[in-house]
């Protein structure tokens, strides 16, 4: 009964997308804070907790460290060895759910009501005593190791790689979070003992909530679960200036299709351009079949069958990134036309009928985001990552409508930038040789 109480309240919606969002600021009487939307008509909680600096945490030769440490949060907790945490998280049917990225350390948690002392305390016991025990170490590493084997053969990964190895270099943002076969087989427990320590810690922790629990009890909540973690985490890393050059890098990787990402410099989350940009970004790439990247590389051409650009504000770099396939034989004519209509929007912006388009798809497709107590956490607790404030989710499509055709010439001929668009191209091109520069 309890498993489908549970089943039928992650199905419902808790809040209907028309509904005024009611964010509650709560702080615990040991100085924790939150955001909250009370939602009681459910019995049943999310809950959204976000550690900065995640993977960039790294010390140097330990690369992977932080990530087989996430993976072992749930292995095992206090006095519960990892099969009793599993039976004692199955025994009140709560779903605890542990995640890494670059820049933070990533927790849901979603319980019923009545279990909530319960599930609390399990989630307690994985952040503030994970054991760390040797046979899973050893299980979850050869896990981790088999996932870096499949990368180093898939196309997708093999290009995202080499993109960040090429921007980033040494930063940890050059190379992938789960380490390499060399690195993560030489992790130790002292190791993964020093990043739990580096990056689960008070100083760098982000709580939001929605459902059934009161302000009053979300703060007495935060105190039991926080409290005995270190105060202070590691330093984060420095900050890394962008820099491409206009050209291709070719990776070569036995493939009938040709896989490359491009970009270049993008713009942090707080620029006061960064809601010009995003619409920008939807007329241009953003993945849609009205985007101008999307008809004129798939619709006009029938080069791929999808084509999207995207902005990434990183907490230390900012990239405007976006992705192709093809097949190797048209992967250089997709890249010319991209080019091509990445330099026209910079020199030349958008259309009205464009940017009311974009408007339209943009504001009416926000509501919808906030479907259910799971995502309206994570909307929340992703808004204070971002040091916005509550209000934003009433001024947003506020700030959207009011993006002028003007705007869009502008930001697009400062944002993008031809002569430093970069592709890196995994697969057997035709027609396509790395370049120092185009």
């Amino acid at each position: 009964m309890m498993r489908l109480i549970l089943s039928c309240a992650l199905a419902l919606t808790a809040l209907t997308a028309q509904a005024e969002i009611d964010i509650q600021e709560v702080e615990s009487p040991g100085g924790f804070k939150a955001w909250l939307v009370e939602e009681p008509s459910i019995p049943f909680v999310a809950l959204e907790l976000r550690f900065k600096g995640g993977g960039s945490l790294d010390l140097p030769g330990k690369r992977g460290a932080t990530n087989l440490m996430v993976g072992l949060l749930e292995e095992g907790a206090g006095e519960m060895s990892a099969r009793d945490f599993a039976a004692a998280r199955e025994s009140i049917a709560a779903r605890i759910g542990y995640d890494l990225g670059d820049d933070s350390v990533r927790i849901s948690a979603t319980f019923l009501t009545e279990t909530q002392d319960e599930a609390v305390e399990l989630l307690r016991a994985s952040l503030v005593e994970p054991r760390f025990d040797a046979d899973a170490i050893e299980r979850v590493r050869r896990q981790v190791l088999s996932s870096v084997r499949s990368d180093a053969t898939d196309p997708n990964e093999i290009v995202s790689a080499a993109f960040d190895r090429m921007v980033f270099g040494d930063h940890p943002y050059g190379s992938s979070l789960d380490g390499t076969l060399e690195s993560v087989a030489a992790l130790s427990r002292e190791d993964l003992v020093t990043a739990h320590r580096n990056a689960i810690a008070q100083d760098r922790v982000y709580v939001a909530a929605a459902g059934d629990i009161s302000a009053e009890e979300l703060g007495a909540l935060m105190d039991r679960l926080l409290s005995d973690l270190p105060e202070t985490g590691a330093s984060m890393p420095e900050r890394v200036e962008v820099e491409t050059e206009a050209g291709v890098t070719v990776v070569p990787f036995e493939t009938p299709q040709s896989v490359a990402i491009f970009g270049h410099e993008g713009l942090p989350r707080d620029h006061p351009d960064f809601f010009t940009a995003y619409v920008l970004n939807e007329m241009l790439g953003a993945g849609g079949f009205e985007s101008r990247l999307m008809d004129e590389v798939r619709e006009k051409r029938g080069l791929t069958y999808g084509v999207y650009s995207y902005l990434v504000p990183k907490d230390h770099a900012e990239l405007y990134l976006g992705r192709v396939a093809s097949a190797n034989d048209r992967i250089a004519e997709a890249i010319e036309v991209i080019r091509a209509e990445w330099r026209k929007m910079a020199e030349e912006g958008a259309t009205q009928e464009e940017l009311e388009a974009a408007k339209t798809y943009l504001t009416g497709a926000y509501p919808l985001r906030f479907d259910g107590n799971r995502p309206i956490a994570r909307i929340l607790v992703g808004m204070q990552m971002d040091d916005l404030s509550p209000d934003y989710v009433t001024t947003r499509n506020a700030q959207i409508e009011a993006v002028t055709l003007e705007d869009v010439k502008r930001v697009a001929g400062e944002l993008l930038k031809p002569d430093a668009l970069h592709f890196v191209v995994v697969g057997q091109p035709e027609g396509l040789e790395s370049t120092l520069g185009q």
